[in-house]
């Protein structure tokens, strides 16, 4: 297919309103089939151009000719103009911003409506739930998922992201307080417990090691907004040792346990709220 054709398709396509995902689904062929059409990379058959021609309320003349050639001018340059513009206009638009060349060296893979080129271009990857991952050097770095974008490089070189992408990124990003040798911390502890005698010494200084899943349990809980993370049940080891060993309450210190249960019963009710 021309390259004025493809234009015309295009144009066809934003007149009437509909995105190539809807258009895809009207005359039954996968939206990266449509992407193609309107880049030139390949041509529909005799069925789909009679399907385009009743979408959009033309004749296959009108459709693959145009109205007339003012029309037809005046599309093919506001197409050409949509291509050629800003970074930032191609940004908006990730249905049609990557014109790249499919042709050449390369590995090309196209199965079950999914479409992957690796070249000297770049890497094009096109899923067939709408998933798209461009990278070159021509746009740097763009992805969008179902037509939203999610990541992608402006004029200037500067990657932008999406808000859920940032919060996905926040939330797994690893905290400094993990980052934190407290193994460490708690080894030295235990010698200075030993050497000076406090807390019981030797004897009962060992058990700042349990502390040790109680720290970074507690830092993942709070990190991801977690209670259930949290190891309270090592905690209340923790309790238990300390009353016993250094204030002899064995007695009524085995009543932290009884609040293990209801910890989790606390926490998974406002879970489910």
């Amino acid at each position: 297919m021309n390259i004025e054709t493809a234009n015309r398709l295009y144009q066809y396509r934003k007149k009437m309103g509909i995105s190539q995902e809807e258009l895809a689904a009207r005359i039954g062929v996968s939206r990266q089939a449509v992407s193609k059409w309107e880049r030139a990379e390949a041509s529909p058959d005799t069925d789909n151009l009679i399907e385009l021609a009743k979408v959009y309320g033309l004749t296959l003349d009108e459709l693959l000719q145009g109205k007339d050639e003012e029309a037809s001018s005046e599309e093919t340059a506001e197409a050409e103009k949509t291509t050629e513009g800003s970074s930032d206009d191609k940004a908006d638009d990730s249905e049609n911003v990557y014109d790249y060349e499919t042709s050449g060296k390369g590995i090309h893979i196209d199965e079950d409506g999914e479409h992957v080129h690796i070249g000297l271009g770049g890497i094009h990857v096109l899923d067939k739930d709408g998933t798209e991952v461009h990278v070159d050097r021509k746009h740097g770095v763009f992805v969008s998922e179902k037509g939203e974008k999610k990541v992608y490089t402006d004029e200037n070189g500067h990657i932008h992201k999406s808000e859920d992408v940032e919060a996905f990124e926040r939330k797994n990003r690893m905290s400094p307080w993990l980052a934190v040798p407290y193994p460490i911390i708690a080894l030295i502890a235990y010698l200075l417990f030993g050497y000076f005698n406090v807390c019981g010494g030797w004897a009962f200084g060992w058990i700042v090691f349990l502390t040790i899943p109680v720290y970074y349990s507690l830092v993942d809980a709070i990190r991801k907004r977690n209670a259930s993370l949290f190891a309270y049940p090592v905690f209340a080891v923790v309790v238990f040792l300390i009353m016993g060993f250094v204030w002899g309450l064995w007695h009524p210190g085995w009543v932290i346990f009884l609040t293990v249960p209801i910890y989790y019963t606390i926490v998974n009710a406002l879970k489910k709220k």
